[in-house]
């Protein structure tokens, strides 16, 4: 895998998430037009363990499919280039299976590749795991916001 870190600062540069819903933290590595890694911290501060669940927080399957889908819109830039403005939207989910519960102090890692991509329409799969195990996978498609 080819090696493009990228901090936070840098993320935020290509993603339009701010806090507390942008959910990657660091790009670890980035092959274009193939694959990119990323990861997400999880602290105790994230304000969805007030509700989810107050007795036992756990993170939110949906924030961990969302982590996995914002990691593949920095795939997507790093495989086209960024154009400032231009937006991909998650317009797909299939085949989500949540195989491990995340906790405050996890980290986790999101794999992402590329399956394929057609006009606008960008598939990918995604595997999320937590200290080698896996805890989400996923195949989701991203489209992007057409011209008004």
């Amino acid at each position: 895998m080819g090696n493009n870190i990228k901090d936070i600062e840098e993320i935020k540069k290509y993603l339009p998430h701010r806090y507390p819903f942008l959910l990657v933290d660091r790009v670890l590595a980035v092959t274009p037009g193939k694959s990119l890694t990323a990861i997400k911290n999880v602290t105790a501060n994230e304000p969805f363990f007030n509700g989810h669940f107050p007795k036992m927080a756990v993170m939110p399957g949906v924030l961990i499919v969302e982590a996995m889908a914002q990691a593949s819109g920095m795939l997507i830039y790093e495989t086209i280039g960024f154009t400032n403005g231009e937006l991909y939207f998650l317009a797909a989910i299939d085949n989500v299976r949540f195989k491990r519960l995340v906790i405050p102090g996890d980290q986790i890692k999101l794999d992402i590749e590329l399956v394929k991509t057609r006009l606008n329409v960008w598939k990918f799969t995604g595997v999320a795991s937590v200290e080698g195990v896996v805890a989400c996978t996923a195949e989701f498609t991203n489209i992007r916001e057409q011209e008004k």
